[in-house]
């Protein structure tokens, strides 16, 4: 029996969210943000059999005005809200993930869409998608 290798190529995009309004931030803040490579979906919701293609080269940099820039990988791990759940992970050698994305696999990540991200603290966080480019 042989294997055959899966033809299809993975279009990774990548994904830039702002931190939206908040109490903290009236306008919103370009300073509070991630930058993710991800592949999407025609409607562009996050792609779980790209992922598995690609998860090697699917990233995130946290970035974080006062803060150093975390970088770490896009997650798919079973349990959750439908089944399985989207999150950032800064540490591949801990076993727990360090940033949730909140129904990840239900939103869409098209600009002008709004996403919101439990932080490491157990905070939760609304973003704005404010482009999405081929990667």
């Amino acid at each position: 029996m042989s294997t055959v290798a899966s033809t299809r190529t993975v279009a990774l995009k990548r994904i830039v969210l702002h931190l939206a309004r908040s109490k903290e931030h009236p306008d919103g803040s370009s300073r509070h943000g991630y930058d993710l490579i991800a592949p999407l979906d025609e409607q562009g919701r996050l792609d779980a059999n790209g992922w598995r293609e690609a998860r090697q080269r699917c990233r995130v940099r946290r970035f974080w005005e006062s803060e150093p820039d975390e970088m770490g990988h896009l997650v798919h791990r079973p349990g959750g809200q439908g089944g399985a759940t989207w999150a950032f992970d800064y540490d591949p050698s801990g076993s727990e993930d360090d940033e949730a994305g909140y129904r990840f696999g239900d939103h869409t990540f098209n600009p002008g869409d709004y996403v919101s991200i439990k932080d490491e603290d157990g905070m939760l966080h609304t973003f704005k998608v404010v482009t999405v480019a081929p990667a």
